[in-house]
């Protein structure tokens, strides 16, 4: 593998140095990352998928592994600090500071702070691989609409403005069902909201998936031998397209809600679909298959990136090439686009050299 220097990669973005304090169990971390792949080995629990969630955050200012804001600070200190030093096709050199403290987030860009989010996300764009992607196929649909809300959100900050602005919506609606829905002027308010922005998601969602779809079974064909087909399909909850589409549905429901206390239908209960040979991959697909399914499903999120925002994304993969076989291995390396930078985890040394390699125990993060 090339372990070149830190020069600037064309067409992409590379982390080249990460400082971390108070970061859940990491007390202090300052590592320089040199060339294209990255290597940090250690047992389980010792903070290595913790360093990869503190640079996964810089893409989106969310966790990949979904927690909040407030869980990312160390146990016993008062805020958590995140400096990292980027290499960027489009902007150059860049040093990005995120303060995390219980009463809220501070990002600082070049000296200067971040105020709307439209202006960061996406800008430093990264892929996060985790043992844990095999729930997509068999876990709930909130798994498979959280993966597509953060993709699409990551490279149109509207798409994020519109699914806050829904779930906003859909909470204040159910607050007013939950008293009995007799405020029926305030319903209807913010039944109008919520179809406004719910139109918004089904129009972006349906590109987006199809645009991934097709990404998606490029990727899985590079992985696996002939004879075996990927498919990814949108699955909205309703038929309804349009604001007024939307607003009928919801003016439809309000007696069932109402007894129910809750919005029972919308764009909060759709899903994503993984096919395989065109039929439901989490009823037919053996062990095996699965895994090279999510794997497939964050190569595509990774091209989305690129084609999106014309920038090779950094892949964070946490302790999975250890679960492929040496052949899978292969086809995973042979299908990476633009050269990434590799930054990933495992609990033994890879089986190839060109690696540079740190080893993490106890929250410490030292060369090899």
């Amino acid at each position: 593998m090339d372990t070149a220097g830190p020069g600037l990669l064309t067409d992409a973005v590379r982390f080249a140095k990460v400082t971390l304090q108070g970061f859940r169990n990491l007390p202090l971390a300052e590592v320089e990352l040199a060339g294209r792949r990255t290597f940090l080995c250690g047992a389980n629990a010792q903070g290595k998928t913790n360093f990869l969630e503190a640079l996964g955050y810089v893409t989106a200012l969310r966790s990949f592994r979904g927690a909040e804001g407030r869980a990312l600070i160390g146990l016993g200190q008062p805020q958590t600090g995140m400096a990292f030093g980027l290499e960027h096709e489009k902007f150059g050199e860049s040093r990005v500071t995120i303060t995390l403290t219980s009463e809220g987030r501070e990002v600082m860009w070049e000296q200067g702070r971040v105020t709307r989010l439209a202006d960061f996300i996406g800008r430093f764009p990264t892929v996060a691989f985790s043992s844990h992607d095999n729930q997509f196929l068999r876990g709930a649909p909130s798994l498979r609409r959280r993966w597509l809300d953060l993709t699409l959100a990551a490279m149109a900050p509207d798409y994020l403005t519109a699914l806050q602005r829904y779930t906003r919506a859909v909470a204040e609606r159910n607050i007013l069902l939950k008293q009995g829905g007799r405020d029926t002027g305030a319903i209807e308010a913010f039944e109008h909201e919520l179809a406004i922005h719910a139109s918004t998601l089904v129009a972006a969602r349906t590109a987006g998936v199809t645009a991934l779809g097709k990404l998606f079974h490029a990727a899985h064909a590079r992985l696996v031998p002939e004879g075996e087909s990927a498919g990814l399909i949108y699955a909205p909850d309703t038929g309804a397209v349009t604001a007024q589409d939307h607003a009928a549905l919801q003016a439809k429901n309000r007696p069932r809600d109402t007894l129910l206390k809750s919005t029972e239908r919308g764009p909060h209960r759709d899903d994503v679909d993984l096919l395989l040979n065109g039929r439901p991959a989490r009823q037919f697909a053996s062990e095996g298959q699965q895994r090279c399914l999510v794997i497939a499903l964050r190569l595509a999120q990774a091209a989305y990136f690129k084609a999106q925002g014309g920038v090779t994304p950094v892949l964070l993969c946490d302790d999975v090439l250890g679960e492929l076989d040496p052949s899978r291995r292969a086809r995973f390396w042979a299908s990476l686009d633009g050269d990434p930078q590799v930054i990933a985890t495992g609990t033994s040394l890879p089986d190839a050299g060109g690696w540079q390699v740190f080893q993490v125990d106890n929250g410490k993060i030292q060369t090899a």
